[in-house]
């Protein structure tokens, strides 16, 4: 660091208030020690900025007295370069923004991560721009007066997390404590308390920077300083003991009691070695780009403008100034690929980024108007900018002499023992807010009247007073006003904290106008534009769509539902109307608010030129995670047959599906896979001419991988039962094509037989499983269920074996009658204190994963018992009624397996049924060429006739048995 000598002899004006702060020290550190060297430094660090010869300006973020001090300045001295303290990568946005209506933010923002690490993607950077900031006023000169250069100079974005990987994220430099200062690259985390609303996340989860970050870093002095300051938080501070007096104040005044405070929280700040490394290494940054550029261009430095933040305008590096020391070497850029772009922004949004109290940013907002109204100052703005008044001609004033004087004046001593006046202005606009807000409030159903703003306007200067200040501000009306008008509830939506808030501003958000849009956004209006509706504007749009009287809207219903698959929730909501697959509708209706989230299309737009491409992008990513399991990719694969036709990119995706299930080692998957599958099969079988290659592969593999899980998910206890329901659900309604292809029904057989489950709801799944097979019959079945409940010491656990059946639901539906009558059996025969701990697990079983098991019961339940309440008495359940004596005497060997289980009595009721409606089997027999009549006597009908005529299918399948 460069310090003065200490006997350095200086040609300044400020002799006189060093004299002054030497005698303060030695009086009130009883010696010149170490007191007298942090007072003088301050005087120091002022000296030698307001000397340099490139003249420094600072300021400080979204501040209305910076701002006008900036213009001001802008007019005396028309500099014809200005360097600005701005991410130098996003110079090309500037131009941009007067397409746009403020607050915006320029982003910088990249989707991979490469070179830091991969917790950190995607890398996001924001520079809000508002109208009431320095920094627009110094662009607005800049890209609107001819012959000037605006030139930025501080670290690129990709700069920002390159410092940041060389040392641990600390608390402040994430900005938990205070606001993200420039040199904090962290990312700043979300505030305590989650936002109300969406406005305050319009900056996502970006890296602040803000130019010119002006506020204690050492804790106990922001305390003192509020504490003694009579204030709630630092914003109320800031605005009261440094906004308001320097709104009027002279270039030289402002200038140097900017640099004043700065070095003071400079020189105060705690020891952080890490975050004085980076912020020093930023001025050594952007003293090296100006040094570089003036010596490229030859510009004079008494024609340049530099304006950076206060805090690093009072830097002591040895490369300060224009004669500063060389040598700094700049990194070279990471291989992360950065695309830039503006998105809006908003008042809440800058203060949820930054630390700032609510409100703040629009009470500066007002603060800026109320400035150029009073000093006249004639404010920059960007020609064509949306919500800007038409510019005026305005006499420019007469620039200031070239160079700095000899002697710089000392304004610093003045304004120190200056105390603030409430002029007749302040007045009338407390007067005017008092009138206003008793309004407001009686338009949302408070109760006030005249005397109450009388009320309000009268408490607020006595607040002000207990305050000990002169003038009351807008948080001391805001606090009159919730006293003397919020009553004990609330009569409408709003409080009437919130009703002074949207008195004095509001929270104004900000739009990108569509010629700063990327390809991509731009490219989404152009193919909503037949809708007829302006989507660039906030709020909720109604689109209806009827594709039957207006085919041409098809594409906008393409593009729509892609934005509902890419966008966060409630941009593109589908009122009526739905798309799966084979299923599009003819009407539908939505509700847009793509303008509500313009920053979500536009980051959208960072990662391609058409969302077709994007949603293809994220497609594969997903599919290619490391992560990804074989449910994830299947439901790429649905998304990519949905919304991109499938094709080529489905077959990719389902040849990844594949090698990803054959490397999963459990079932956790295996619900979503199975109905994801059924999905897939079922739009295949009816739209293609044949299965694609790659399901058929899939149906083959999960059929073996399957049955080898299989014994090991019945043991599994991280497993649930839903899962290995799903498991056998997938084998079962899978075999008839698996066995096609080629599969082993012995496989399953082999791994049922090897599943030695000891769980009761397990053990009840293996019993379906079983009958589904033909191994158990309905009559062992019923036998051992009714074995469970005679025996006293497992009546207990007999509910955790009815949940296995109704799991067993999803495999076996066909035991949807078996499930209802053991759901019967238990309430008839279950004791009240095992029966009823088990309803609420019957019931949350049902909601959570028996959504579609429940009407299936529900029916078959229907079909059971009888719909009359007075039928009740008298109705005998089917299971408990004797069993026919022809269905008995029908029964044959094979009468123990499930197909055989009621074979005689089936077959003889469909021949009944068939000899009475002949008319269907005529045709298909004379369609075949069949003669003879109807035997209604024969047990089963006769097909001998019928294989004779036509021997192909019974030769084809004893080939096929012969070779399994």
């Amino acid at each position: 660091m460069r310090e003065p000598a200490a006997g350095q002899q200086r040609n300044t004006g400020f002799e006189a208030l060093r004299g002054q702060l030497r005698e303060a020290a030695t009086a009130f550190a009883d010696g010149p020690d170490a007191l007298e060297g942090i007072l003088l430094g301050l005087v120091d660090d002022v000296d030698r900025a307001v000397r340099e010869p490139l003249e420094i300006f600072p300021v400080c973020h979204h501040s209305p007295a910076s701002a006008t001090a900036m213009a001001r300045r802008l007019r005396e001295k028309q500099p014809k370069v200005v360097y600005l303290e701005l991410c130098e990568d996003m110079a090309p946005l500037l131009t941009e923004l007067r397409n746009c209506r403020l607050p915006v933010a320029l982003q910088a923002f990249a989707s991979d991560a490469e070179g830091f690490p991969a917790a950190w993607a995607p890398l996001s950077v924001v520079a809000p721009i508002t109208e009431a900031s320095a920094e627009y006023q110094a662009i607005a000169y800049a890209l609107d007066t001819p012959g000037v250069e605006l030139v930025l100079v501080d670290r690129s974005s990709d700069h920002v997390f390159q410092w940041q990987a060389r040392g641990e994220p600390t608390a402040t430099d994430a900005g938990t404590s205070a606001p993200a200062p420039t040199s904090a690259p962290a990312p700043s985390p979300a505030p305590a308390v989650a936002p109300a609303d969406e406005e305050t996340a319009l900056h996502g989860d970006a890296v602040g920077v803000e130019i010119g970050d002006l506020r204690p870093r050492f804790a106990e002095l922001e305390e003192h300083l509020l504490h003694h300051g009579r204030v709630r938080h630092w914003s109320e501070w800031w605005h009261q003991y440094v906004e308001l007096p320097l709104g009027d104040a002279d270039h030289d005044t402002y200038r140097q009691v900017m640099l004043l405070i700065g070095s003071l929280f400079r020189r105060l700040a705690p020891e952080d070695a890490e975050r004085t490394r980076v912020d020093e290494d930023r001025e050594r940054y952007m003293w090296t780009r100006m040094r570089e550029h003036l010596t490229a261009t030859g510009a004079d430095p008494a024609d340049c403008l530099y304006v950076c933040g206060a805090f690093h305008a009072a830097s002591r590096v040895a490369e300060f100034g224009v004669a500063g020391a060389d040598g700094f070497e700049i990194s070279p850029p990471s291989d992360s690929v950065w695309s830039y772009g503006l998105i809006p922004s908003s008042h809440s949004a800058i203060e949820a980024q930054f630390g700032l109290a609510a409100g703040s940013v629009s009470i500066a907002a007002t603060q800026w108007a109320k400035n150029l109204k009073r000093t006249r100052v004639k404010p920059y703005r960007l020609a064509g900018q949306a919500g800007a008044r038409k510019a005026t001609r305005t006499d420019v004033n007469v620039p200031a002499p070239v160079g700095a004087p000899e002697t710089v004046p000392d304004r610093l001593s003045g304004f120190l023992r200056l105390p603030p006046v409430l002029d007749g202005l302040d007045e009338a606009e407390l007067l005017g807010w008092s009138v206003e807000i008793v309004r407001a409030a009686r338009r949302n159903g408070y109760l006030a009247s005249t005397a109450d703003a009388i009320a309000v306007f009268e408490t607020s200067i006595l607040l002000a007073g207990m305050r000990e200040r002169a003038r009351p501000t807008p948080y001391d009306f805001q606090d009159a006003a919730v006293t003397c008008i919020e009553k004990d509830a609330v009569p409408g939506r709003r409080d009437v904290r919130r009703l002074v808030e949207i008195m004095m501003g509001g929270d104004r958000t900000g739009q990108v106008g569509y010629d700063a849009l990327p390809p991509l956004a731009r490219d989404v209006h152009d193919r909503l534009a037949p809708l007829g509706l302006d989507l660039q504007k906030r709020g909720v749009r109604r689109a209806l769509l009827d594709m039957a009287s207006h085919p041409e809207l098809e594409r906008c219903s393409d593009v729509l539902w892609m934005l509902r698959r890419l966008m966060p929730q409630g941009t593109a909501r589908p009122i009526m109307g739905e798309r799966r697959l084979g299923e599009r509708s003819r009407q539908e209706s939505w509700d847009l608010a793509l303008g509500t989230n313009q920053r979500a299309l536009i980051e959208l737009g960072y990662e391609g030129v058409s969302i077709e491409q994007v949603l293809e992008q994220r497609l594969r990513r997903a599919a290619y995670d490391p992560r990804a399991t074989a449910a994830i990719v299947l439901g790429a694969v649905e998304d990519a047959t949905l919304h991109l036709r499938g094709g080529r990119l489905a077959a990719e995706l389902g040849a990844r599906a594949l090698e990803v299930l054959t490397t999963e080692r459990g079932v956790d998957g295996a619900p979503e896979v199975l109905s994801r599958v059924r999905r897939l099969l079922a739009y295949y079988r009816t739209s293609e001419p044949v299965l694609p290659p790659w399901i058929e592969s899939f149906v083959k593999a999960g059929y073996a991988h399957y049955c080898t899980l299989l014994p090991t998910a019945f043991h599994d206890e991280d497993a649930t039962g839903r899962q290995v329901a799903a498991t056998l659900g997938f084998l079962f309604s899978m075999e008839g094509l698996a066995l096609s292809l080629g599969c082993d029904r012995t496989q399953l057989e082999l791994a049922l037989a090897q599943s030695h489950p000891e769980e009761p709801a397990r053990v009840a799944l293996l019993w379906a499983a079983r009958t589904h097979l033909g191994q158990l019959s309905r009559e062992e079945l019923r036998e051992r269920c009714d074995a469970l409940l005679g025996n006293p010491l497992v009546v207990p656990a007999y509910p955790r074996y009815l949940s296995g059946f109704l799991h067993a639901l999803e495999p076996v539906p066909q035991l949807a009658d078996f499930v209802v009558e053991a759901v019967s059996n238990a309430f008839a025969r279950l004791p009240d204190q095992v029966l009823l701990p088990w309803l609420p697990t019957l019931i949350t079983t049902l909601r959570t994963e028996g959504a579609d098991l429940a009407p299936l019961l529900i029916r078959e339940a229907g079909r059971i018992f009888p719909g009359r309440l007075d039928a009740l008495d008298a109705f005998v359940p089917p299971w408990r009624e004797p069993p026919a004596p022809d269905a008995v005497a029908s029964r044959g060997p094979g009468a123990g397996t499930e197909a055989g289980t009621g074979a005689g009595s089936g077959a003889r009721g469909g021949v009944a049924l068939l000899a009475a409606h002949p008319a269907t089997c005529d045709a298909v027999a004379s369609l075949l060429g069949c003669d003879g009549g109807w035997d209604t006597a024969a047990p089963a009908p006769a097909g001998a006739a019928l294989l004779a005529r036509h021997p192909e299918p019974g030769e084809a399948l004893e080939a096929l048995l012969g070779r399994l």
